[in-house]
């Protein structure tokens, strides 16, 4: 296997480990294969309806963010540790639908599977493991920016403040389409 065709494999594959889950291709799959312009035509005054509903929703929750007493003491569950830790996180990530059509559908447009040698083969695990690792190590570290940022009262009555505002501002949208 070629450098060149190592570089285009992981890059195609960072791109599924870190795009959107199932929920996004049910979504997609839904959108595609019935469309949506039949269903709105058909139930348009419930979906008015529901519309309305859910900027009144949102109207509320938005109030509640917004004056919500800010509460920082929380007490994380105790971490796994070990084998029960990896066998956690290895269920996980092979029940993650992303993977079956990562390696069914789209590895095979990137790497020809019939002329895969041990070697190459190898250097795809390889590959794999520093993507999934390099991947998960900056969702991680993301996250922990963000726990540090939040705990704060100031951070925290920011954020409350900031989503209360949003949603109205979403809730305001919702009515006015």
């Amino acid at each position: 296997m070629t450098f060149t065709s190592l570089i285009i494999f992981a890059a195609v594959y960072f791109v599924a480990v870190a795009t959107p889950g199932p929920g996004v291709a049910a979504l997609v799959a839904r959108v595609l294969g019935q469309g949506l312009e039949g269903v709105a035509q058909t139930f348009a005054g419930v979906f008015v309806a529901i519309k309305f509903a859910g900027a009144a929703y949102l109207l509320y929750l938005a109030w509640r963010m917004a004056t919500a007493p800010l509460a920082l003491a929380y007490a994380p569950p105790p971490a796994s540790r070990g084998w029960r830790a990896f066998l956690t996180s290895l269920s996980l990530t092979l029940g993650n639908p992303k993977v079956m059509v990562f390696f069914l559908s789209i590895m095979p447009l990137v790497v020809d599977v019939r002329t895969l040698t041990l070697p190459a083969l190898l250097e795809i695990g390889a590959v794999c493991g520093v993507v999934i690792f390099l991947t998960l190590a900056l969702y991680a570290l993301a996250a922990n920016r963000a726990r540090a940022f939040l705990s704060s009262t100031r951070a925290m009555k920011f954020v409350h403040r900031a989503a209360g505002g949003l949603m109205a501002g979403a809730a305001v949208a919702v009515a006015a389409r």
